[in-house]
């Protein structure tokens, strides 16, 4: 293959990423201190990226949900913290307006967003960290990322969501509803946005035929941020098989997406084929 090729057997890629994050960081020290924190952060998501794509399907998919659950619950409280100042605020005003027990309530938030910070958390935990969870399990299952995956994780969290912040006892028929609900958002929203570019003419879409096994790859990968680089390079599809490390290089994607690349391309059997 091309002289700078860099393949890396399944052990080795965490120490190689390692030494590649201190390669980058040794290169911006005398510059600017924020600039250097957010290329180390940068880096670390990436090696953490490369180890979690290392890990089998049950061990990324719990990783993943845990982390997405953390992070659902952390906005959760914030949005009980939120609702409780402004539902308070509007009794304020209900109270000076002196407004009688039989008076419409102005503020009345849909069930599921209703509660004390730690059942906000839990509920919001639970929606994101199922979403995360089944869109983990169908990339990797499917290796693709498209809209049947957005729409099976939507369906799910809505499903689960709905079960947990409901109460009384569980409501299946409602949750299936809510599901459903999510679902069809989920796909709207999916093709909206890919209804967008179409509104700049027919010489975009051409050229998105171009880039499309590139794009659904970075998208598997967890990398789509790059796909950017990718047109600047005009690595277009049929270059694909023909990737090497010095190329990624050049179109300015770091060392530890670049190892990932690499090593997916040479995993697949359809390009690992076409590989000179």
């Amino acid at each position: 293959m091309g002289e700078g090729v860099v393949f890396v057997d399944k052990e080795q890629q965490p120490a190689a990423v390692g030494g590649a994050v201190s390669t980058t960081m040794a290169g911006v020290k005398g510059g600017n201190p924020l600039s250097a924190a957010q290329n180390w952060a940068i880096e670390m998501q990436e090696v953490f990226r490369v180890w979690l794509g290392q890990q089998s399907i049950p061990v990324e998919a719990a990783i993943t949900t845990g982390l997405a659950a953390l992070q659902g619950g952390a906005m959760g409280g914030l949005v009980s913290v939120l609702n409780k100042d402004l539902a308070g605020s509007l009794e304020s005003q209900r109270g000076t307006m002196a407004l009688d027990s039989n008076a419409a309530k102005p503020f009345l938030p849909p069930e599921g967003m209703i509660g004390n910070p730690f059942i906000q958390a839990r509920n919001f935990a639970v929606l994101t960290g199922v979403n995360a969870g089944i869109s983990c399990v169908l990339k990797r299952v499917r290796g693709l990322d498209d809209v049947q995956n957005s729409m099976a994780a939507a369906f799910g969290s809505g499903f689960v969501f709905s079960l947990v912040s409901s109460s009384g006892g569980p409501n299946i028929p409602g949750a299936v509803g809510t599901g459903a609900f999510f679902a069809i958002l989920q796909g709207g929203i999916h093709k909206l946005g890919q209804m967008m570019p179409k509104e700049t003419g027919g010489s975009r879409e051409e050229a998105d035929a171009f880039f499309e096994k590139g794009q659904s790859m970075l998208r598997t990968l967890g990398l789509e941020r790059y796909e950017k680089n990718l047109r600047k390079g005009m690595i277009t599809d049929a270059t694909l098989p023909l990737l090497t490390d010095s190329a990624l290089k050049e179109v300015s994607i770091p060392p530890g997406p670049r190892l990932v690349i690499l090593d997916h391309i040479e995993r697949d059997l359809e390009l690992s084929k076409r590989r000179p």
